[in-house]
C-alpha cells in the first residue's frame, strides 16, 4: 500500500506535442525530448516554443546526452496510432510502416545522425525504448519488443559502448522492459517491466553483465516492487538519495519506489498517459514530465534532488 498520495501539479511547458518522451534537461532551462508519433528529436524552450533538432523517422522513443554532446536516441521503429473518445492519443501496435529498432547517435548542433547499433550478434532489435549512460564510455538500454496480431516479443537489456564498438546482451527475457536506470554508487541496474508493473534490479559485475540469481527467478533478477490494480509501468528516474521514480500508465503518474521496495508515494497525473520524468534545474528540484496522451510537458517541484546524470550539465 502507498504511503502518501498526492496531486502531480506545476508549470504546463507545452502543449501539441505529438506523443513526447526521452525528455532531458539542459542547462539553459530547455528540454530535449522525442515526440514518437512525429519522428523527431525536438528541442521546447523555457516559454514552450519547440523546433526540431532531427528527423529521425521510426519511433525515437529514448535519449541521454553523452560525453561528447551528442545525443543517443532509442529508436522503437515506429508504432500504429489510435485516439480514443476522448481525445487521448495512444500507440497501437507495430507500425505497418516499421523500420526496425536501432540506437541512433544525434548531433544536436547539425541534426545529423547515424544508426549505430539496429542488431546484436546477428538478433535485429526489435523496439528500443529507453536508455542510461553509465558515464564509463557506455549506456544501458532496454528492447520491449513490439507487439503484432497475435504475436509479442520477449524483450531484453543490452549493454553497448558509444562509440559503436560493442553491444552485449545482459538479460534476457523480460516482459516489455521499459524504464532502466542506475543506482547512485553506479552498482545497481534497475529495470521497469510494463504490463507486470514490476520493478527489478540486477547488480552490475563487469561491462555489460550483471549477476543473477538463480530460478525461480525468471531472468536472474531481484524483484524489488510489483503494484497492484491496474497499472503499468513506463519510464524511470533514481533520485540522488535512491528512491526510483517510475512513470506509471493507466493510473497515471509518479509512483516514488525505495531501493527497499516500499511504495512510498503516488503523484497522481491527470491523464493515463504519464510516460516519463526527467531532473533539472540548479539543484536538480524540478522534475518535468511527459504526459504523452494529450501531448504535454509540465513542470513540477520536486521534494528531493534527482540524481545527476552521467554527460548532464545545470545550472552554474
Amino acid at each position: 500500500m502507498v504511503t502518501q498520495t498526492s496531486k502531480l501539479a506545476g508549470r504546463v511547458i507545452a502543449t501539441g506535442l505529438k506523443f513526447p518522451e526521452g525528455p532531458v534537461v539542459l542547462a539553459d532551462g530547455s528540454v530535449i525530448l522525442v515526440e514518437i508519433a512525429r519522428g523527431t528529436l525536438t528541442r521546447v524552450q523555457p516559454d514552450g516554443r519547440t523546433s526540431v533538432v532531427a528527423e529521425l523517422g521510426g519511433g525515437p522513443n529514448g535519449a541521454a546526452i553523452g560525453p561528447d554532446g551528442k545525443f543517443y536516441v532509442c529508436n522503437n521503429g515506429g508504432f500504429n496510432w489510435t485516439t480514443e473518445s476522448d481525445g487521448l492519443f495512444r500507440p497501437h501496435g507495430r507500425a505497418d510502416a516499421y523500420i526496425g529498432g536501432r540506437i541512433q547517435r544525434v548531433d544536436p548542433e547539425t541534426g545529423r545522425f547515424e544508426d549505430l547499433y539496429t542488431e546484436c550478434d546477428g538478433v535485429p532489435l526489435k523496439g528500443p525504448n529507453d536508455i542510461v549512460l553509465d558515464g564509463k564510455g557506455g549506456f544501458w538500454f532496454t528492447d520491449l519488443g513490439k507487439v503484432y496480431g497475435w504475436v509479442m516479443d520477449r524483450g531484453a537489456v543490452y549493454y553497448a559502448r558509444c562509440d559503436g564498438s560493442l553491444i552485449r546482451e545482459a538479460v534476457f527475457p523480460l516482459i516489455t522492459p521499459n524504464g532502466i536506470g542506475l543506482s547512485p554508487d553506479g552498482q545497481t541496474l534497475y529495470v521497469a517491466e510494463t504490463e507486470p508493473a514490476r520493478l527489478w534490479a540486477f547488480r552490475i559485475t563487469g561491462e555489460g553483465t550483471v549477476h543473477k540469481d538463480p530460478f525461480p527467478s525468471p531472468h536472474g533478477g531481484r524483484l524489488v516492487a510489483g503494484l497492484g490494480g491496474y497499472r503499468r509501468f513506463d519510464s524511470l528516474k533514481v533520485e540522488a538519495g535512491g528512491n526510483v521514480c517510475v512513470a506509471t500508465l493507466i493510473t497515471g503518474g509518479v509512483s516514488v519506489i525505495s531501493p527497499q521496495g516500499e511504495w512510498l508515494e503516488f503523484h497522481e497525473a491527470n491523464e493515463a498517459y504519464c510516460t516519463n520524468v526527467a531532473f533539472g534545474g540548479r539543484d536538480l528540484r524540478k522534475m518535468v514530465v511527459t504526459l504523452s496522451g494529450f501531448g504535454t510537458l509540465l513542470e513540477v517541484d520536486w521534494p528531493r534532488p534527482g540524481l545527476r546524470l552521467p554527460g548532464q550539465q545545470v545550472p552554474a
